[in-house]
């Protein structure tokens, strides 16, 4: 069992240096896609990273119950797409973000599991925004907790990993 966290901003390299270091791992690999096509932009992102991963991964899309998919995955490595998408979309859809869940599934999987996650409090504070800083807020500790039960932490800036721990 190993987990991996990697965040950074918007377009800093996450996604690809997921899968750099999932194909690095010899086995059956697994994308957990968290994000939906509510537009055809995004039906657009999600068409490109689908072709980007090629068909050496399984892909699982879940919006919503990632701590069950975690727990359920049959793969070596599990690559998890994101972590801030899926908090969206648990605060979207009314629900609390499952952080023991998810942590108690990640370290259980006899797998090696990949997160991605956005850094949002790198930012200024949102002040004419409760929701974004309730955003902002949860998922900096979404990060912080993935990144305590991590083996190995990444920050991607410029399409650059930077080694945290």
């Amino acid at each position: 069992m190993a987990v991996i966290l990697i965040g950074g901003g918007a377009r800093s390299g996450k996604s690809r240096f997921a899968l750099e270091k999932a194909r690095a791992i010899e086995g059956t690999r697994a994308f957990v896609a968290t994000a939906e096509a509510s537009d055809d932009e995004m039906a657009a992102r999600i068409h490109h990273h689908r072709a980007e991963r090629g068909g050496e991964f399984t892909t699982i899309e879940e919006p919503i119950e990632l701590p069950r998919i975690v727990s359920e995955a049959n793969f070596d490595v599990l690559v998890i797409d994101c972590l801030t998408l899926w908090l969206s979309n648990l605060m979207f859809a009314g629900k609390n973000c499952e952080i023991e869940a998810l942590e108690i599934a990640a370290q259980s999987s006899p797998g090696t599991v990949i997160f991605v996650t956005n850094e949002v409090g790198s930012g200024i504070v949102p002040t004419d925004n409760a929701l974004s800083r309730e955003f902002r807020d949860q998922a900096g500790l979404l990060n912080q907790r993935i990144a305590a039960i991590a083996g190995e932490v990444y920050f991607m800036v410029f399409g650059q990993p930077l080694r945290l721990k």
